[in-house]
């Protein structure tokens, strides 16, 4: 764990800002017809166009630049030429990037085309007010898990799963620094926040049991029961003032 002064901060919020703006337009690719590896290669150009360096390529032999999780994928979802999106599916895409050597993190779900299921709206609606949950949580004399504990109640009062084999983290010069920061916890306990903490805090939620399982590819995860899954990501930094969104145009 890691604490930032004013010109790491500095740093990250361009970082952030700059990858946000990608977010802004990425919805413009999601398409049907399109592949999930087109939406990967689009992703990479704009990446470059701001001098932003990928994070994910190249980590562990990690081929691209973001990960597409489609339906009942969480998480890492590996592009491919052989994923073709189709009408009504829920696509969750995540990006790490860096700049000038501090990174952001960032993830938000998208329906292709401009009709889905009641369901699934109200996954994301969840997914996106547990994130901002979270967040709130994030302020000087919190504990960690008090972040974990508000992402939890706000979830499974829906009766929706909480995946627990995956967590959000702290976040810097690295993509992944300590502390991991799990969507599940009990309130008051865990480290004591201070100023200059920052964390990429990312709910990651199902619409039947929170158990996952890794794909073949070694990268994949899906849901066991083949249930719906959301997963939404900011990067935030704790001031005196509260809590900062990083990841924001």
């Amino acid at each position: 764990m890691f604490i930032k002064n004013k010109q790491a901060l500095d740093t990250m919020r361009v970082a952030g800002k700059l990858l946000a703006e990608i977010f802004e337009n990425v919805s413009s690719v999601i398409q049907p017809g399109r592949s999930t590896a087109s939406i990967d290669a689009w992703i990479e150009q704009q990446l470059v166009q701001r001098n932003l360096i990928s994070q994910s390529k190249g980590y562990k032999g990690y081929r691209h630049v973001s990960c597409i999780s489609v339906n009942n994928v969480v998480v890492h979802g590996v592009p491919s030429e052989n994923i073709i999106l189709k009408l009504g599916d829920y696509v969750k895409v995540d990006v790490c990037a860096a700049w000038n050597s501090y990174c952001a993190d960032m993830a938000r779900g998208f329906i292709v085309g401009s009709v889905s299921d009641e369901k699934v709206q109200h996954l994301m609606m969840v997914a996106a007010q547990a994130l901002d949950k979270g967040i709130a949580q994030a302020v000087v004399g919190n504990r960690l898990f008090d972040i974990s504990a508000a992402i939890q109640q706000h979830v499974e009062q829906f009766g929706y799963g909480i995946v627990r084999d995956f967590a959000g983290h702290g976040i810097g010069k690295r993509m992944h620094e300590n502390p991991d920061v799990p969507n599940f916890g009990t309130a008051g306990t865990g480290m004591r926040l201070v100023e200059g903490m920052t964390f990429a805090i990312e709910p990651m939620i199902t619409q039947g049991s929170y158990e996952v399982f890794v794909d073949k590819d070694g990268w994949t995860v899906k849901t066991k029961d083949g249930s719906l899954a959301a997963h939404v990501e900011n990067t935030i930094a704790i001031t005196q003032h509260g809590p900062e969104i990083l990841t924001r145009p």
